[in-house]
């Protein structure tokens, strides 16, 4: 820091010290005050001020001077707060604040982003074993079983088509408001997508899917809501209860400020212990153990989209009798004026 810079700085300082110097010396001379006198008090105030100056200018020289010197030297600029001693003066001590904030934030930031990629990494690595499994079955029995039937091999690449879209929707679910448009969604054609997609393990498992919408629109993005309605759908077939009549029944519910869409179906269930936690990463809970294919994460996904798309989604279940899933859609009725 120069001393020119530093007083061009402080030029209304300045200004005013002179103007009070003319002031002080005006009201002497009006009181007849001796000009020995009057020059001693122009002495003391010139005296006083220069100390000032020269404190104050060398205080912030030498803060300054090492502060740029410190992040001139700096790879990790970053850093510059740990190479800080806080300074004695006001804006100093602002700016020295201001910095441990911005960098309290950023390494909090770091820490969150950090969480997310290694979350990121542990899921791909589970994803991979988990999508080995139908690749290695597909390649057995296309090299042992070459009379087997096109059913079983329909059946691993449906698993390997859902794994691979499922890991998909995971990382863009991070950046979901870059890639999904609100507008009216006609959900029957929707569930229709779904059904189309899980056609052939609804039928090899003879499962009834009983569709009643009622030709209901909702505000959504299309393709997110097929993916999470089909994961809903998934898990529906993958915890079936065995020798029982299956079925799966989706249907709306209308209230005064939502439309709920509600997917039942008479599964296995989840143990009352384990419903708080159905929407966590990788939670599988005692169903979990039954079911070697059971990732915990395509519930996790659908509760991430729903809250991006501004949808609640909610699981009421009794072990061994139901499971209904709902996903909440509030009305919007601005859009219902302007559309």
């Amino acid at each position: 820091m120069r001393l020119s810079e530093y007083l061009k700085r402080n030029l209304l300082n300045v200004l005013l010290f002179i103007f009070i110097f003319f002031v002080i010396n005006s009201i002497l001379i009006a009181f007849k005050t001796s000009s020995q006198a009057i020059l001693g008090v122009d002495i003391s105030l010139l005296v006083g001020v220069v100390f000032f100056i020269s404190y104050d200018y060398g205080r912030r020289k030498k803060f300054y001077d090492i502060f740029l010197k410190n992040l001139e030297h700096l790879d990790k600029k970053y850093l510059i707060i740990e190479m800080m001693d806080c300074p004695n003066f006001y804006d100093g001590k602002i700016l020295y604040d201001s910095l441990y904030e911005i960098n309290k934030s950023m390494n909090e930031k770091v820490k969150e982003y950090t969480m997310n990629l290694n979350d990121f990494k542990e899921y791909i690595e589970m994803w991979i074993h988990e999508v080995k499994l139908p690749l290695s079955s597909i390649n057995l029995m296309a090299h042992n079983h070459k009379e087997i039937s096109n059913k079983k091999v329909i059946e691993q690449l449906k698993r390997l088509d859902d794994d691979v879209e499922q890991v998909l929707y995971y990382v863009r679910s991070e950046n979901a408001e870059k890639d999904y448009l609100i507008k009216e969604v006609n959900l029957n054609k929707v569930v229709s997508n779904v059904a189309l997609r899980n056609k052939d393990i609804l039928l090899e498992n003879k499962i009834d899917l009983i569709v009643d919408l009622k030709n209901t629109k909702v505000l959504t993005d299309s393709k997110w809501l097929e993916f999470i309605i089909n994961q809903i759908i998934i898990n529906s077939i993958k915890y079936i209860r065995k020798n029982t009549a299956p079925y799966i029944k989706i249907s709306i519910e209308e209230t005064k400020d939502n439309t709920i869409l509600k997917i039942y179906d008479s599964g296995i269930g989840i143990s009352k212990k384990d419903i708080p936690k159905v929407f966590d990463k990788t939670f599988t809970g005692s169903n979990g153990r039954m079911v070697r294919t059971s990732t915990g994460m395509g519930l996790y996904i659908a509760k991430n989209l729903c809250n991006k798309l501004g949808h609640q989604i909610t699981i009421d279940s009794i072990e061994n009798e139901y499971t209904e899933v709902k996903i909440i859609f509030v009305k919007n009725n601005f859009f219902e004026v302007v559309k």
